[in-house]
């Protein structure tokens, strides 16, 4: 049994997990088994329709924990990624931005911040999926092009409230959502450039009382190599730096 944020005096506490009887199993897929293999694939996927039985079990995931999980039909995918080619327009042009998208990618100090150039992922060449530019340049002889899918398929994940609740279960919903993807061999992008910027985001749900957590772009094609990850020290460290900054 999970409980979140279980003591108000203590902030940096998130969660305590206490050990419970057995429970019944699943009829869901292993995710456990999934762990091992979920990648976040910025490469094209095919035109290969996403099953409406797999859609409904993200759906009852995220659900599970707390979520909400919407499918964006052709219109409604229009706008979320007008909305995100938007946000990240906005996020090149920013000379701040652009300066931390170059870091995580070329760090000053060589240090890697956890992307590797090889997972980055091209750009689309059609500019039908806004692909977040890592190197925040555009530069085709450093960012290779190639055409996406026609109609990518997009899923909205949103919270009932905005609270710092609903920031976690929004964390746990997204986790289970991409492990069970996973285990359906359904590959998972996110395209989270709008919810930087709070007027795009808020345009995310369209009138829905709800609150747009990210954005999941869901589909079949290569596997995205995997990615390192920063060791506990390293994040550390590095939150330590942007909390001293003026």
């Amino acid at each position: 049994m999970t409980r979140l944020l279980p003591r108000p005096d203590e902030p940096d506490l998130l969660a305590t997990v206490r050990l419970a009887d057995a429970v019944r199993p699943s009829a869901e897929p292993l995710l456990y088994d999934a762990l091992w293999r979920r990648h976040s694939s910025r490469f094209p996927f095919s035109d290969r329709q996403v099953p409406a039985s797999v859609l409904a079990e993200l759906a009852a995931a995220a659900r599970a924990e707390g979520a909400v999980l919407d499918l964006a039909r052709p219109a409604e995918a229009d706008r979320l990624l007008r909305l995100t080619r938007e946000a990240e327009r906005r996020n090149t042009a920013d000379a701040d931005r652009a300066v931390e998208s170059r870091r995580w990618v070329h760090p000053p100090n060589g240090e890697a911040l956890g992307m590797p150039p090889e997972t980055i992922g091209p750009q689309d060449s059609l500019d039908r999926v806004p692909m977040r530019d890592f190197g925040a340049h555009r530069h085709p002889m450093v960012l290779a092009a190639r055409p996406f899918e026609r109609r990518p398929t997009l899923a909205v994940l949103s919270t009932r409230h905005d609270r710092r609740t609903d920031w976690l279960r929004a964390g746990e919903a997204l986790e289970r959502v991409l492990l069970v993807a996973t285990a359906h061999g359904v590959r998972t992008s996110l395209l989270h450039q709008a919810l930087e910027w709070p007027d795009l985001r808020a345009q995310l749900v369209d009138g829905r009382c709800t609150h747009a957590q990210t954005i999941l772009r869901l589909g079949y094609g290569p596997q995205g190599p995997p990615s390192p990850r920063r060791t506990v020290r390293q994040v550390l460290a590095e939150s330590g730096r942007t909390e001293s900054a003026p």
